[in-house]
């Protein structure tokens, strides 16, 4: 038994979904590695023009996603539609409720997270650089 959770166990800690709502479906934007997507903590930490790509929203199990996991979704996610930034917006852990309810009927306890992916014009070549020493 305790072999089959240790094999499950990274399977949960990567199961972190992000989907993204576009903002202008007529932006085309090449794709960035994740590496080139920088994260802010605030829009005002941004200090350069920029244009919002999309809402993203990211959910994963409450057990099994930390924070950090659920940010590298939606780098991953906003790197794919071609963003080189990240605003983050609230995360939230599931209710102390759910989580029980969780534990004795198996019912879904998500932790959820929003974000904005942006793309800064200025900073193609910090994105350069920074897909370049990632391949």
């Amino acid at each position: 038994m305790r072999r089959w959770m240790l094999w499950l166990a990274p399977v949960l800690v990567a199961c972190v979904s992000t989907n993204a709502a576009l903002l202008n479906p007529s932006l085309k934007l090449a794709p960035v590695c994740p590496d080139g997507v920088e994260v802010f903590t605030d829009s005002t930490k941004v200090r350069k023009p920029y244009t919002e790509v999309a809402v993203l929203n990211s959910k994963g199990s409450s057990e099994g996603t930390s924070e950090g996991g659920m940010i590298n979704s939606q780098r991953k996610k906003a790197a794919a539609l071609g963003a080189n930034g990240v605003i983050l917006g609230s995360m939230k852990d599931a209710s102390t409720g759910a989580k029980i309810a969780n534990a004795f009927l198996g019912t879904g306890a998500n932790r959820k997270g929003n974000a904005i992916a942006i793309y800064i014009p200025s900073d193609t070549g910090r994105v350069a650089a920074a897909c370049k020493t990632s391949t």
